[in-house]
């Protein structure tokens, strides 16, 4: 007798692997899958009434006496987390009773649509989002550091500026003061030349005693009359160069 259940274990395990080779379906869905149809084991593991979901009666049994005849264990719990990476879902309060809207009775040919869920994604697409958090908030750090750098930068280029700006303005202010001076000194020079040509007072009073006299009145020679005009002359030169030197 139990050589004859080893030889239909047997058949029933070639069975499932040449169905997961065929269709590709979970080897762990249609191990369960097997437990729940076969009808010998319904006081321990059966489909639901309308064989929309299936029911584990006997936790206890079903793990000491079924999980290992397919199973390389006997852990409740392992089993009913691996139902949860497939989608599975506990749908009564009251017993072990699990849902996947593929995994019905007389329908196995659904099997293969069911997928297990990468618990990874999840965490991968936390990893993403955190290290896309990461980056932003160093390209950020990033720009700040350079936008001081750009200021402090700017900054010390307008000082600079200012200092060779005020450098040239002192220098250029010393020339002026020099030229200016210079100018006063030449200034002063011809006040002092025009005063001379422009007040001849004493010196006409002068050449007015050494002229001769005719009856008593001093005569105008031609030499003193030329004198004359050419004072006049040189005192309205001087003068237009004198104004316009000090303009």
């Amino acid at each position: 007798m139990e050589v004859l259940e080893e030889v239909q274990i047997s058949d029933e395990k070639s069975s499932l692997l040449l169905e997961y080779t065929v269709r590709k379906t979970s080897p762990f869905l249609l191990k369960t899958y097997m437990l729940v149809e076969d009808p010998a084991t319904d006081d321990v593991v059966s489909w639901n009434s309308d064989g929309s979901a299936f029911v584990v009666w006997k936790p206890a049994e079903f793990a000491r006496d079924l999980l290992p005849t397919l199973f390389k264990h006997r852990n409740f719990s392992s089993f009913v987390r691996q139902l949860n990476t497939y989608g599975f879902r506990k749908i009564a309060m009251s017993r072990w009773e699990f849902s996947n809207d593929r995994f019905r009775k007389g329908e196995r040919d659904l099997l293969c649509d069911i997928r297990r869920r990468k618990a990874w994604t999840n965490r991968q697409h936390s990893n993403n989002n955190n290290r896309l958090s990461q980056d932003l908030n160093s390209n950020q750090k990033e720009i700040e550091e350079d936008q001081r750098s750009s200021s402090s930068t700017s900054s010390s280029s307008e000082y600079t500026t200012l200092v060779d700006e005020n450098k040239r303005l002192k220098m250029e202010n010393g020339v002026l003061s020099s030229e200016l001076s210079l100018m006063k000194n030449k200034c002063k020079e011809l006040i002092d030349i025009v005063s001379i040509f422009a007040n001849p007072e004493k010196e006409e009073k002068k050449q007015q005693d050494e002229r001769p006299m005719l009856f008593g009145v001093r005569l105008e020679v031609q030499e003193e009359m030329e004198r004359k005009k050419k004072r006049v002359e040189l005192n309205e030169i001087a003068s237009v160069f004198l104004s316009q030197l000090c303009k």
